[in-house]
This record gives C-alpha cells, sequence and structure tokens, in this order.
C-alpha cells in the first residue's frame, strides 16, 4: 500500500487562444482526478475577482420602465447591453464614469470615456442606437470589483448615488471550465489519474491566471483548516528531484533513437520523455507507424532510465 500521497504536477499548458487554455495536471493519486476537478472548477466559477458594471444613470430617463427622446432601445434593453460590457478594474473603490455621444449611430462600449482604473475589454458591445440626427445620450455609470455574483437588491443597498438605477453583477471573468479524468501512469504506478481543466474567460483576465488564483483559494481555505497537523507528501512521481524532473522533460530526439522510431513518435504528439512514460505497451503499440522494433527499441531506453 502506498505509504504517502505524492503531490500533483502540472505537466503542460495548452494555450487554445487567449482566452482559452487547458491544464494538464498528472500523474494524480488514485480518485484525485474528481477532487481536484471538481473542487477547481467550483471555485473558478464562483471566486474569482472581476469587475462590473454595478448601476448607472441616463439623462433624461426618471426610472428604469421608460425610454429616451431620440433613442431606439428602451431603458431596460440599455441596462441588459450594460451588464455584457466587459470591465478590467484596477481599484479598491467604486469607479464612476461616463458615457457621452451626439448624432445619429450606434453607441457602443468604446464610446465610454475610461480612467487610469479601468479598461473596456469589449469596447466593441453595443450599448444603444441613437436614430435622431439631432439626438445625444448621456449615461453615468459606476463600476465595482467583486467576486462571484452581486444580486440587484445588493446591489441597490450600496449604490454610491441614490438616483442610479441598480443591476445585478457578475464579476466572475470566468465564463466556462469542463473537466475530465483520464487513467495515467508512472513506471509500475498503473492506477494513476491525469486530469485536464480546462478554463475559459471574458479576457479580462487569462485562463492561467485565473487557474493559479483558484489554486491559491483552495490552499488558503484548506490551510487554515489544517491547524498544526502536516501530512507526509513527496513529489509528483517520476519527479522526486530536480534530475527526475529534467530527465522527464527531455526532448525525445535527445534520446538517441533511430530516426524512423523517433519520428514515429514525434508524428503521434509525443515529445518528450513525460509523454512517453505516460502511454502504456498498448498505447505504444496502437501509434500509427510505431512497429514491434521500434517499441523494444523504446522499452530498452526506458530500462536505461530506469523509467
Amino acid at each position: 500500500m502506498t505509504k504517502v500521497i505524492h503531490n500533483p504536477a502540472l505537466a503542460s499548458v495548452d494555450d487554445h487562444s487567449a482566452t482559452s487554455a487547458s491544464f494538464v495536471i498528472e500523474p494524480l493519486h488514485a480518485g484525485y482526478g474528481n477532487t481536484l476537478g471538481n473542487s477547481l472548477r467550483r471555485v473558478l466559477l464562483s471566486s474569482i475577482a472581476g469587475g462590473a458594471i454595478v448601476s448607472f444613470k441616463i439623462e433624461g430617463a426618471t426610472h428604469e420602465f421608460t425610454t429616451v427622446k431620440g433613442i431606439k432601445e428602451d431603458v431596460v434593453d440599455i441596462s441588459l447591453n450594460l451588464k455584457n460590457v466587459r470591465v478590467k478594474v484596477h481599484a479598491d473603490q467604486p469607479v464612476e464614469l461616463r458615457l457621452e455621444k451626439k448624432g445619429a449611430g450606434v453607441v457602443t462600449a468604446a464610446d465610454i470615456k475610461t480612467t487610469a482604473d479601468v479598461e473596456v475589454i469589449n469596447p466593441e458591445q453595443v450599448i444603444c442606437t441613437i436614430d435622431d440626427p439631432k439626438g445625444a445620450v448621456a449615461i453615468d455609470l459606476v463600476i465595482d470589483a467583486g467576486r462571484g455574483y452581486r444580486t440587484i437588491e445588493e446591489s441597490s443597498e450600496s449604490r454610491v448615488h441614490s438616483d442610479h438605477i441598480a443591476l445585478d453583477a457578475v464579476f466572475s471573468p470566468v465564463l466556462r471550465v469542463r473537466y475530465k479524468v483520464d487513467p495515467t501512469r508512472v513506471g509500475q504506478e498503473t492506477n494513476l489519474d491525469k486530469l485536464v481543466v480546462t478554463v475559459d474567460t471574458d479576457g479580462t483576465l487569462s485562463p492561467r491566471e485565473a487557474f493559479e488564483e483558484a489554486a491559491a483559494i483552495l490552499v488558503n481555505q484548506y490551510t487554515a483548516l489544517a491547524g498544526s497537523t502536516i501530512v507526509e507528501a513527496a513529489p509528483a512521481l517520476g519527479q522526486s528531484d530536480a534530475e527526475d524532473a529534467n530527465e522527464l522533460n527531455t526532448p525525445i530526439e535527445e534520446l538517441n533513437l533511430t530516426a524512423r522510431t523517433a519520428n514515429a513518435l514525434i508524428n503521434n504528439e509525443i515529445r518528450t520523455v513525460q509523454d512517453l512514460v505516460t502511454l502504456t505497451e498498448q498505447d505504444l503499440r496502437e501509434l500509427k507507424g510505431f512497429g514491434s522494433k521500434a517499441l523494444d527499441e523504446v522499452k530498452d531506453k526506458l530500462a536505461e532510465l530506469e523509467l
């Protein structure tokens, strides 16, 4: 029976775009794929800090159930559009901004006069449409930072200006989180987990920043509960020291394999020793262009490396 629970390792990060990335965590103690995956997903969706518009006032509108002269949309539609404006806040206190535009045309988030404390991430977001050539619109906005979701009742109670229309606010910059757990192995350990967490954000925060913040939140929460108890832990299997870690990151090209074997591995997206040791013998047999001679060569090389 295993005496210690090995710590996991962030094996790789696959950046799909500036707002989407997948994090591969392996090897994990048996069953810990779901344990970590579920907790990370919940924190990512509920607790990452962000910013949002929490209240607004349109000149010429006395309440939210009305229209504004010269504006195509009513106040309710404008409020829904304002909720879709993504902002990055660099201040601890609420920030007041103003939007002004004259003449017929579409009014977007790019028309908001920002300061050093606020960045608008999606300036193309439509807010309203002026359909009168002599029309104009002026909107005062209050932007705040927070975590999770703030109800309209909470926004009303904390309004900076009593004559503003409050909005319910979604502060979380994380739009979607998915995770999956696959089996993996390291050496003779065959009942290990590999966790892949995919994070999509709104652009106010990178997926890596959101992922690391979620992990840090969990560390703080569990550390507060652990008291003085210390559980023996060990580095990730196969990465017990710096030398082992460097060995696992060794490119396939540096293993002195025959050109045919090395090319077959690389063509199947196996580029490092880490990628190689997570495959079973059956996995290797099923690789395209990978024959029995190549399998024997790889097995001999892994035995030479004591992996």
